[in-house]
């Protein structure tokens, strides 16, 4: 395992979770580096839309390979959100997980979207066979997609992490409740999406959440800052808000300063 994947791993294992915004492209991968995250995600819905494409629907396998590419040799350790790995077919989804490791990312995503739970679990141990050092997040839809059952959750968590999963993910959970009997219930560590109207990031942690992620939620605010914008200036309001100039965003793509 390299230096970096066992760092991330690491970061799963601290006191304090480990937030994890996710970038849509370079610039705000580059900028959430910048302000002090050590490691930064993707969030496919971003990257989808940013490109006109429909998120969880296998269509930005190519986006996702390149954007890994130009991110993996950052300064920042990067996971990314593969969707269900982009086919069905855990040998394909397994060279995947390798370009994407090759590509420097240290961690993936894999959600189950609700389908089947033994391909789910197929693909997560091909992964960890064909890479064994990428940090697997086995995510499930039952809250997301499906009725939030907590058998049937507790069901495909184990399956995922009996297959080799280094971590799981129940986006659309925010019982506090709920959320504190899952940690109990697995030995690999509990992710969560933020959610403005749950839990805090200090109270998810007082859980035993180990991990916190952002998932589309900066992206949506950013479309809603520039929405609001675009009204403000039209109304003849004064603009909300701060921004970067021009300057800063610029030397996020060629290298230079701070942002």
């Amino acid at each position: 395992m390299s230096s970096a994947a066992t760092r991330f791993a690491e970061l799963h294992q601290g006191d304090t979770p480990l937030l994890l915004p996710n970038a849509w492209d370079h610039a705000s991968a580059l900028a959430l580096a910048r302000q002090g995250f050590e490691a930064v995600g993707t969030t496919s819905l971003g990257v989808a839309a940013a490109a006109g494409l429909p998120d969880g629907a296998a269509a930005t396998r190519d986006l996702t390979l390149r954007l890994a590419r130009r991110l993996g040799s950052g300064s920042f350790l990067l996971s990314v959100d593969a969707e269900d790995g982009f086919g069905q077919d855990p040998d394909e989804v397994a060279v995947l997980a390798r370009e994407l490791a090759d590509a420097g990312a240290v961690g993936i995503n894999l959600e189950d979207g609700l389908g089947p739970v033994g391909p789910h679990a197929a693909k997560i141990a091909a992964v960890k066979a064909a890479v064994p050092g990428l940090f697997v997040n086995a995510r499930t839809d039952t809250y997301w997609l499906g009725d939030g059952g907590h058998a049937e959750t507790c069901r495909r968590l184990d399956a995922y992490a009996q297959a080799g999963a280094d971590g799981v993910f129940v986006p659309g959970l925010s019982d506090p409740a709920r959320i504190a009997d899952l940690v109990k219930s697995f030995d690999v560590p509990l992710n969560v999406l933020y959610s403005p109207l749950g839990p805090t990031f200090p109270q998810l942690g007082d859980l035993g959440v180990r991990r916190v992620s952002l998932g589309s939620l900066l992206y949506r605010r950013a479309l809603g800052a520039a929405l609001d914008t675009a009204r403000d200036v039209r109304a003849g309001r004064p603009v909300r808000g701060g921004a970067p100039d021009y300057a800063e965003v610029q030397a996020l793509s060629d290298g230079r300063g701070d942002i």
